[in-house]
Order: structure tokens, then C-alpha cells, then sequence
């Protein structure tokens, strides 16, 4: 059965997935998630997306991004082509780094944006990397603390919903992961719902 084409919704936000072939390392050391954010900020810069939370394991990335004018696909193309070739170059070897195909859920913002936004930052405590999500320094949730910056990090969207000064948004954040408890995975968020699994939601 063909695949479905991929919804290309400009303004849209987006879960997106990317996963190593064969589900293998993608990245190798700390160097290999910094060269991946730059590549990534360049890309940013030239398709005009945003990012509002992101995750690095170390064979998948989780994003949620919402897509600017250009379709997503060519932020992805550019990214994941870009970090393949340069990550073989060091490795000295040839043949598909990623997936040829990655995964992008058009997420309902209304209903699931702060969910996605808790998946993507549980990640590495879910992975079992840490009990802690502030101590994975390879996501976004150390940004809406207030304990580093990112650059090309859009944060205002998703804190605008948990207060109107920043101080109180960061606070109000950091108790919305901390209780999240026996917190179960919206599965929309994660494969999509049972009749389009390219849509989380309505």
C-alpha cells in the first residue's frame, strides 16, 4: 500500500521523528548533537520553521516544530542531509545515517500542545537516561527553566500558557513536568490517530 502523502500545512505544528537506520546511533559523541544543532540553525534561518522543543537521543531526535511558508520537508532534506554526509566523513564510511523517511504528526495545537511538549522533554527519563529530565543536557526543558538559551529556540508560544510574566511561566512549567506523575502518553501524539496516522487530534 503506498504511503500518504505528507501533510503540508503552513503554520502547522508538527511532532516531528527521526530515527537512525536500523534504529543505530546517530549521534557518537557530545560534538556530534552540537554540529547537529548548528546545521539545524541554519536551516531554521533559511526555510523560516520553528522549533518549540526538541530531544536527542542518541538514535532518534523528537522535535515539535511549526512549519513556516516552505514545507517542512525541505528543513528535513537539507538537516538530515547535511549531518549524514559530515557524520560519514568522520566516521569514514558511506550509506544511509537516518531513515529514508522521518515522521511528522500534524498535532491539533488547541488539545495537544503542552502534551507534546512534556513527551518530547520525558523522553530521556522514559528512556531511562536519567530520573530527572533537567539532568539530559540534550533537550529544550533546561530552556524553559531559565537555565541556559538557545538561540534559535521559540519558547513564547508554549509559556504564554502558564503565565504573563516569564518568571511565573518558568515555574508554572517546572510544576507541570514535576507532576506529571503517573502521567500516561496521549498515543495521538506519539503514531497518530487510527484513521491518519499523519494527524494527532482534530
Amino acid at each position: 500500500m503506498p504511503r500518504k502523502p505528507r501533510l503540508n500545512v503552513p503554520g502547522g505544528l508538527y511532532h516531528v521523528i527521526l530515527r537512525g537506520n536500523a534504529r543505530r546511533a546517530i549521534f557518537f559523541d557530545d560534538d556530534d548533537r552540537s554540529r547537529w544543532m548548528n546545521i539545524l540553525q541554519t536551516g531554521l534561518k533559511r526555510y523560516q520553521d520553528e522549533i518549540h522543543a526538541f530531544c536527542w537521543m542518541t538514535n532518534h531526535v523528537h522535535m515539535a516544530i511549526r512549519s513556516g511558508a516552505h514545507p517542512l520537508s525541505e528543513l528535513m532534506r537539507f538537516t538530515a542531509g547535511q549531518y549524514s554526509r559530515q557524520t560519514n566523513f568522520k566516521m569514514g564510511r558511506s550509506g544511509h545515517l537516518f531513515q529514508r523517511r522521518y515522521q511528522a504528526i500534524l498535532v491539533d495545537a488547541d488539545s495537544y500542545l503542552l502534551e507534546l511538549i512534556r513527551y518530547i522533554h520525558l523522553n530521556p527519563v522514559r528512556g531511562g537516561l536519567v530520573d530527572d529530565p533537567q539532568d539530559y543536557p540534550w533537550s529544550s526543558h533546561r530552556e524553559y527553566l531559565g537555565n541556559r538559551m538557545t538561540e534559535w529556540l521559540s519558547m513564547d508560544w508554549v509559556l504564554s500558557l502558564f503565565g504573563n510574566s516569564r518568571s511565573k511561566a518558568r515555574r508554572a512549567y517546572g510544576q507541570f513536568i514535576a507532576n506529571s506523575g503517573d502521567w500516561e502518553v496521549p498515543e495521538e501524539i506519539r503514531i497518530g490517530t487510527a484513521d491518519d496516522d499523519r494527524l494527532a487530534g482534530s
